[in-house]
């Protein structure tokens, strides 16, 4: 007979009791210092990591990005169409900076994030107040307005 021994910290991991993530706050400021953000593309009032920010309520996906943007969306089932969003705001000129699920095997990462700079997070990121790291590997995608996609780069961060 098996045991569950999944801490209660841990079981919101594997369901989908939410799909928010809250960004690490060290992990944000070192790449705020590299990218100097002025929007949070989607955020709630207790963890926006910018001035400006968009929450559910005013929809991020229907708003403009303009500037320096970060992204941590939603994990659920809409996260393809955060990272679609990403993609086109740097077509029309942001610089958009995500922390997404390293889920390389999804269309959404191959019609998109292919075409970003990855830089895969070494381990595993520790969101919010969690006590335990998550159970999925994290990487940085970063679309950049002007740059064509021959000229992606993949490092590790």
């Amino acid at each position: 007979m098996a045991v569950n021994t999944m801490s209660t910290n841990m079981a919101v991991h594997f369901s989908s009791e939410t799909d928010e993530w809250p960004t690490p706050q060290d992990f944000f400021d070192r790449l705020n210092e590299e990218f100097h953000f002025e929007l949070d593309v989607c955020a709630t009032h207790e963890n926006a990591k910018c001035p400006r920010y968009f929450t559910r309520r005013e929809n991020g996906l229907l708003q403009q990005w303009t500037g320096v943007c970060w992204m941590n969306p939603p994990y659920g089932r809409e996260i393809g169409q955060w990272v679609k969003k990403a993609y086109e705001s740097a077509l029309g000129g942001a610089t958009v900076v995500c922390l997404l699920p390293s889920r390389t095997d999804t269309a959404w990462w191959h019609d998109y994030c292919m075409k970003g700079e990855i830089r895969f997070v070494r381990g595993r990121l520790k969101f919010g107040d969690a006590s335990e790291n998550a159970p999925f590997p994290s990487a940085v995608v970063v679309f950049r307005p002007g740059v064509p996609e021959t000229n992606r780069q993949l490092t590790l961060f």
